[in-house]
């Protein structure tokens, strides 16, 4: 899902919002999290999951085309962590693959 549908899809379920509030609602909450995520603090969605920052230390990497070894310096990375409540609902659309593999044989048939 892009952003834009994002709030094409919140504009529709909120039919009492004008569309380019629903779009300043999202891009606020975009902003904040970035922010905060700069300023080096973590960000907790409750049931979503939660934004942290990693460091990364300085270390010698290789180009992978001439294999000749480069220097990477120190930078810190945005990690997301899956909370327990978003985890439960994404593998419950999933279907197990012994249930995949009979639709399938019963598709062919």
């Amino acid at each position: 899902m892009t952003k834009s549908e994002l709030i094409a899809e919140l504009a529709a379920a909120n039919p009492h919002l004008r569309g380019h509030d629903v779009e300043t609602i999202v891009a606020t909450i975009f902003e904040e999290i970035t922010y905060a995520l700069a300023r080096g603090e973590r960000v907790e969605l409750r049931g979503f999951g939660a934004f942290t920052v990693k460091h990364r230390d300085a270390r010698t990497g290789r180009n992978p085309r001439t294999g000749a070894s480069v220097a990477v310096s120190e930078k810190s990375v945005p990690f997301f962590k899956a909370g327990k409540e978003l985890r439960l609902r994404v593998n419950a659309g999933k279907i197990p693959r012994a249930e995949k593999t009979e639709r399938q044989a019963k598709a062919q048939s």
